[in-house]
Order: structure tokens, then sequence, then C-alpha cells
């Protein structure tokens, strides 16, 4: 089986292909970004600079038929949070860059001439090509894909990856659009502002074709199939991912955490929304279903869980997708926005730009805290978020992110740990994501260990969510889990009956063991999932963090957090205990 290295310079426009080091073989998606960001970008490199890389990386088994197995990581060094960033998605192109036999697209340099725009295509027979295409500058998400369709012959089978207006505008809450099975650019690497970094090298847009290809083949097949039929019934008997993501969404989180007093309302100063159930995953499956449209369906290729919807308009046509919970929450609750066709405009706005949802409604919760719009003002938020288009403010102060804004308008409380927007669990009442909030590598992100699985879903077992003991193991191993997850490809979501179903854990490493031939058991996993925290640990160590960055913002352990009144208590003691395994593995790698 074939896993190659696509490099792409820029600089010169040239593609070259090479194989993957053999001492990266067990690498894919996260653990693969980081290595190669690791090994390759100065710790001090400007982000949007020549120096920096961008890596586009298939988990381990991108390209099969493994259950949820699509999804793709996206590397370089964040002009957001100043530190290293692996920022994840679902869509097409994961599984389209693996049939073709790459493990990772690799992009250096930057274009000699700075208003150049390309595309990199990449065809089924696996061969590369930069093309020139300026007249695509400035284009939105949804234009750009129909100019990108326009291009593809018919009955072609691709998969595109997208920077929109505001990555080519340097804003640092820019994502990288993905297409998803019917061609929509609505899935997203939102967070870190990988956006701006695709744009800073003259990258447009790539399309992946994988037209003709089936699912990879494996090392023994017999194996692969007997563990994949394992894993598929575990997901389908698990309550979460059998039942209530399918039936309701992501959003089906929106009433559970305003009843535990754990959902950020209005920037973060109350933990509960009185019009939570307006924008619940519950109203939005009726609402859904009363304008016809598609109530569930993957966000990749092989998703059994089906977790993703379209919102469709009043006139049943479609607008955008979901929206997520995060988004729902974001321009939400913390907006103070009862309505979810507001925030849908606001979801598709954001799409459009190729803005990171959870970034752009924290800052907006911000924005509003600071007395320039009121809170619940969906036209206000919209006409804001709007006005950067042609460069004007607040839209330029708001496309970089909540830390930028609260500075500029005099905020006290922004929600960030190095730079980047918390998403929608308060640590307050939430503690052990609150731990992962302060001591992720990435800065504050929920899917970095998601320790709200065990503390309010009682996943894998049970932790008191108002108290602090034992919160910082659980963060600890879960972010040593959830990596190893990114590396294989897999969406986080499978983390649910791989908690609490013994068979389910053991069909992760069985099927990367039958899929690749090599030898993987419970402890390989593991290791890779330690050895991608190790890499990005070192690496922000020498880009200047230290612990005192490995916590949250001051004000979150003084004022109360209603309806429970709770301040977060863990100790910078036990924060400071959740990486204690990386001098020893940073020893075993040979990079100490």
């Amino acid at each position: 089986m074939t896993r190659d290295i696509l490099r792409v310079d820029m600089g010169d426009l040239s593609i070259t292909r090479q194989p993957l080091p053999d001492a990266w073989r067990r690498y894919g998606g996260r653990a693969l970004t980081d290595a190669i960001v690791y090994s390759e970008v100065p710790p001090d490199a400007e982000p949007l600079g020549p120096d920096n890389v961008l890596v586009f990386a298939p988990g381990i088994l991108g390209g099969t038929s493994a259950p949820n197995g699509g999804r793709i990581s996206v590397g370089g060094k964040s002009p957001l949070t100043g530190g290293i960033k692996e920022s994840n998605s679902g869509g097409q192109a994961a599984h389209a860059l693996a049939r073709n036999g790459i493990a990772a697209v690799v992009v250096t340099g930057a274009a000699a001439d700075p208003d150049a725009r390309y595309c990199l295509v990449i065809e089924n027979d696996g061969s590369a090509s930069l093309e020139r295409v300026d007249e695509w500058a400035g284009l939105g998400n949804y234009d750009l894909a129909e100019e990108i369709a326009a291009t593809r012959p018919e009955g072609d089978r691709y998969a595109t990856i997208q920077t929109g207006p505001a990555g080519e505008a340097g804003a640092k809450a820019a994502g990288i659009a993905f297409s998803d099975p019917k061609g929509y650019p609505n899935r997203f690497a939102g967070r870190g502002g990988l956006g701006a970094v695709m744009a800073s090298k003259g990258l447009k847009a790539v399309v992946v074709s994988d037209k003709g290809h089936g699912f990879l083949g494996h090392a023994d097949k017999e194996a692969f199939n007997a563990s994949m039929k394992r894993f598929a019934t575990a997901l389908k008997d698990h309550a979460v991912t059998g039942q209530a993501l399918p039936a309701y969404g992501t959003n089906v989180l929106t009433n559970i955490l305003s009843e535990a007093g754990g959902l950020p309302t209005r920037n973060f100063s109350h933990g509960t929304f009185e019009m939570a159930d307006d924008i619940g995953g519950e109203r939005q499956a009726e609402t859904i279903k009363a304008r016809g449209g598609e109530e569930h369906h993957g966000c990749h290729t092989g998703c059994t869980i089906q977790c993703s919807r379209y919102w469709m308009d009043k006139d049943g046509h479609y607008k955008t997708k979901g929206p997520e919970y995060e988004t729902a929450w974001s321009f939400g609750a913390d907006c103070g926005i009862g309505d979810l066709d507001e925030i849908a405009e606001l979801d598709r706005a954001c799409g459009d730009l190729g803005l990171d949802t959870i970034e752009m409604g924290a800052t907006m919760a911000v924005y509003m805290d600071s007395g320039a719009l009121e809170f619940g003002d969906a036209d206000g938020a919209l006409k804001a978020l709007m006005s950067g288009v042609e460069g004007g403010t607040p839209g330029r102060v708001l496309w970089n992110g909540a830390a930028a804004t609260g500075k500029e308008f005099g905020v006290g409380r922004v929600p960030t740990v190095k730079n980047q927007a918390m998403p929608a669990y308060d640590p307050r009442s939430v503690m052990g994501i609150g731990v992962t909030y302060a001591t992720s590598t990435m800065g504050a992100d929920h899917t970095a260990g998601y320790t709200v699985a065990t503390e309010i879903l009682k996943v894998g077992g049970e932790a008191d969510p108002l108290k602090p003991e034992g919160q910082a193991e659980l963060s600890k191993n879960l972010q040593i889990a959830t990596a190893a997850l990114d590396s294989l490809g897999f969406c986080i979501f499978v983390a649910f009956p791989v908690l609490d179903i013994p068979e389910a854990f053991a069909a992760l490493h069985e099927l990367a063991a039958a899929h690749t031939g090599d030898e993987w058991d419970a402890d390989s996993l593991m290791q890779v999932g330690r050895e991608a925290l190790t890499f990005e640990r070192l690496f922000n160590e020498k880009a200047g963090f230290t612990a005192a960055d490995d916590r949250l913002p001051a004000w979150m352990m003084t004022e109360k957090l209603p309806p429970h009144n709770v301040v977060f208590e863990v100790t910078d003691a036990e924060l400071d205990s959740v990486f204690d395994f990386v001098p020893d593995t940073a020893r075993e790698m040979g990079l100490a």
C-alpha cells in the first residue's frame, strides 16, 4: 500500500512526490502533521511567512471502509495562538487523498507574486499540477465551489479544499473549508487561523479527484472486515452514537448543557440560557423536518453516526450545515440570540467568508459585552461581521478573534486560552473541560480532551463536573486517546462507545493492524497519542510557551458562575501534571 508525501513548493511552483519516511509509517492525521511541523517549521517562524508549512493529512484509516474513519488533519503554526496547530475536519478530502496513495500534502514557501492565486489539482491517476486562478481572488466559498465545478469533467468525483475572503485578508480566525458528500463547502478545519496560512502561500483551493477508486485494500482483509463489523455494531448499539446524535445532531447538547448549568451565556456571564429550547437539537430537528430538509447524513463517506444535517430556509432552500452545537451555542446562547434562522444566517456568512464559527461567535459576544451592540441583536451582529468584507470596522477587528476584540474594545471578560476562544462548555461548572482548555497545546479546544463525555453524559465512568478532584488525570488520559484517534482518522464521537464497550476499543487497534500489516495493540495505539502530544509540547516550548500559558483567565477563579455560583478550582500543580509523560516520551523518541 503506497503512502507518499506530496510536496508543493509555492515559491518555485514545483511539485514532488516522495515515499513516507519509515520512521513515520505509524503516523497519519494529527501525528503526521505534528511530526512534519515539528521537523520543518522554525518555532519562531512568522505564521503567515514562507517558513511556515501547511499540511493536509488523512488518518491511517483514510480511504478505507472503517466506520467514521474519514477525518482529515490540517497542520501548521497558528497565527492565532502562535503555537503548533492541528485543526480537524470531516468532508471528502481525506478519503480522496488516501485513495490516491497520499499520506500528506505539504505546502511550503509562498508565491513570488503576492497577488497570485493558485489551485492545486490532484487527478485520479496521482498526477498533480498548480493552475493559476487569479480570477478567483476574493470569492466566497460557495461561489468558489461553483467555479471549481465548472472546471471538472462531467461525471468526475472529487473533493475540494478552499480558503475564503477572510483567509485572503490574513484573518486570524480564518478556517479551511472542505466539501461534504454533496459538494457543499461546509465542513471546516476552523480553528487557529490556518485558512490565513493557506492564503498566505497563494493557494486558493485544492481539488482531489478519486473517480474510479474504491476502498483501499488491507494487509488482512478478513480480519479487517471482522473488526469493522464489531466496531459498527458498537456504534449502533451505544445510546449516544446510535440514538441521540442521529436523531438530534450535535445540537442535542444545548438543552443538556443548559440544564447542567454549563452552557456559557451572554459572554460567559451565566450557565443557563432561557431560550435553550428554541435553539436546541429537538427544535432544530422539528424545523428541518417541517421544511422538507435532509434530517441526517454523514459529513463524509463511511460515517455511520450521521449527526450532520442541512438547515433549510423558510422557503425550503438549503442555507447551511447544521447549525452544529458549537455554532448554535456561539451565535445563540453566548450572544443571547434565540432564533435558529438568525443563527443560520450568521453560520452561512461565516461559512462563505471562511471564518471559524466558534471563534467568531465568542468574539461577537465579547463585542456585545463592550456595549457596542446589544445582546440578542442578530441583525447588528451580521452587519458587524460583514463589515470586514470591504476592510471596514469592526469586522476586521472581529475577524482576528476574541482576544484581539477584547483588547480593542476594553472588555475584561475575554474567554480565551493561548488567544483561542473557549467553546461551548463553561470551565467553572464543567471543570474537566477547563483542564483541557488550559493545558491543550492547541489553545482552548474541547475536542482535544472531551471530558464532557464523562462529566455530563456519564460515558466511560462518572466525574462530578462541579468538583476539581480527578479532573487533571481525566483530561490527560482523554487528550492522549484523542490524539491517537485523530491520527487514525476517526471522528471524536467514536469515543462514546470506545469508552463504554471494550470490544469497540479493541477494534481500534485491530483495524489498524489488519489494514497496515503492522503490529498494533492498546499500548502502541496510546503511544502514538503520546508521541503526537510530545511533538506539540516540544514545539510550543521552543516557541516560547511556558506553564503560565497553561492557565485559564484569572477571572474564572474569582467570578462565580450562576446558577451553581462556582469558580474554577483545579490547582496550578494539577494543571502542570497533565503532560508529565512528555520528558520520558521525548527521550524514547530521541528528541531529548
